[in-house]
């Protein structure tokens, strides 16, 4: 199949650094594309809500009466006050702290102090919260500044099929650091469109993961989508020859699946399709009933999708790395990164998941903000986040010519002109959907 293609470029360090730049994006990506939000089940009741604070703006989700979910722009219609300050919580309606105006559950003004004095009679009549668009997918909530965007499924597009063999309704999270770094935020989504990076940034992944960009499957979807697929319990070609190729990851997954890890010595290339099938036939006696519904590729392997602008999720047979970059309200060399991870729960082959600071992960961990370098995210993910906020300074160099890409790095070369694309006045419409 066919799909599309863009020529690489330099990525100049203008793009992370221009406060110009940043007002294009936000005005012409941000506003105008599907953006991941809360999961549903944080507000399963009617009056149940959260705030999400992307950007410039302030969104208002609240569960309705009839058991519908609404968002709204977070800001009272009398003088522009912020209407809810509180993170989350419950509420029968929402009144403005400020001139105690009331908004119903559904955004309409119910009450107004001293009606009768308002030249137009009661404001009440008029008056109501700015409605986003909102839709479900994933157990998660989505929302769209543009009250014109297409629907959220036609966004998507293939990945809405892809990711239903996932039980990712029923996903608990286990872990939940927001990290406020000191990087613009595409650096971020550029670091997560390629395992180019993977033996130098992590080179403990080449004990269980073939980065070969030969062996690695890469899709291009329309609309700035992607997926990277990359072969799992297999060791990397890039393994030093005085290394032992049955590594202890490998050696633990096959243990962990009843399988003798010496049988493998001298053909640890078998032990990929060996787990895979060992999957097969002791998945539902341990109570792993989705992996009927998983190929053998997704018993093994990491797929690894971004979804444009700002969402990327490495997705295995247990749980989904949540990773999300949020722009900060008015500096282009400061962002907002989630580092999440969820399980699903007892349908998870890792029954007893560990935190970082080596305590049992409880169920729906709240979010915990920290600065970078304040905590550890991770013996993967520090790696990442020590070579971003580096990157950040480079971008200012005088010496820094812009970005020479690779053919596998071809994902970030359509992200960034998708980016420029939507600069130029492009928006989703209905389309066929293609893969690369």
């Amino acid at each position: 199949m066919t799909g599309p293609t863009y020529a690489a470029r330099p990525l100049g360090g203008e793009r992370y650094t221009s406060r110009a730049f940043m007002d294009a994006e936000w005005d012409n990506v941000w506003t105008a594309s599907w953006l991941i939000a809360i999961r549903a089940d944080e507000i399963p009741e009617p009056g149940d809500f959260r705030t999400e604070e992307i950007g410039r703006e302030s969104i208002l989700i609240v569960r309705q009466e009839e058991g519908g979910i609404r968002a709204f722009y977070n800001v009272c219609q009398h003088r522009g006050n912020k209407l809810v300050t509180a993170v989350e919580g419950s509420m029968p309606s929402f009144t403005c702290p400020y001139h105690s105006w009331r908004f119903e559950l559904d955004g309409q003004c119910s009450y107004a102090q001293d009606p009768e004095d308002f030249p137009g009679g009661d404001p009440c009549r008029h008056a109501s919260l700015v409605e986003l668009a909102c839709d479900q997918f994933a157990g998660f909530v989505w929302i769209n500044m543009d009250p014109d965007c297409i629907p959220l499924h036609e966004f998507l597009g293939p990945i809405r099929e892809a990711w239903s063999a996932y039980p990712l309704e029923a996903m608990t999270r286990v872990q939940a650091i927001s990290v406020h770094m000191p990087c613009n935020w595409k650096l971020l989504l550029d670091n997560f469109h390629e395992t180019y990076h993977l033996p130098t940034a992590h080179p403990e992944g080449i004990e269980y993961a073939e980065d070969g960009y030969r062996e690695t499957h890469i899709e291009l979807y329309e609309n700035g989508h992607a997926l990277g697929q990359t072969k799992c319990c297999l060791p990397s070609h890039r393994l030093p020859a005085t290394k032992d190729r049955l590594t202890a990851p490998i050696a633990a997954d096959l243990a962990r699946w009843d399988l003798d890890p010496e049988t493998f010595r001298g053909r640890e290339s078998d032990a990929r399709k060996a787990v895979q099938q060992q999957k097969r036939a002791l998945h539902a006696e341990r109570g792993l009933h989705h992996y009927a519904r998983l190929n053998d590729d997704q018993l093994t392997d990491v797929f690894h999708y971004t979804l444009f602008p700002n969402f990327a999720t490495s997705l295995n047979a247990d749980g989904m790395l949540f990773l999300r970059a949020l722009p900060h309200p008015t500096d282009p060399e400061q962002c907002l990164f989630d580092c999440w991870y969820y399980n699903f729960g007892d349908m998870s082959s890792h029954k007893s998941l560990v935190t970082l600071d080596g305590e049992t992960a409880k169920d729906h961990v709240p979010r915990e903000y920290v600065r970078y370098g304040d905590k550890s995210l991770g013996v993967v993910l520090d790696g990442d986040a020590w070579v971003m906020a580096g990157q950040q300074q480079a971008m200012h160099s005088r010496g820094y010519r812009g970005a020479i890409l690779a053919h596998q790095e071809r994902r970030i070369t359509q992200y960034h002109a998708m980016i420029d694309r939507y600069i130029a006045g492009f928006r989703p419409r209905p389309a066929g959907w293609n893969a690369a």
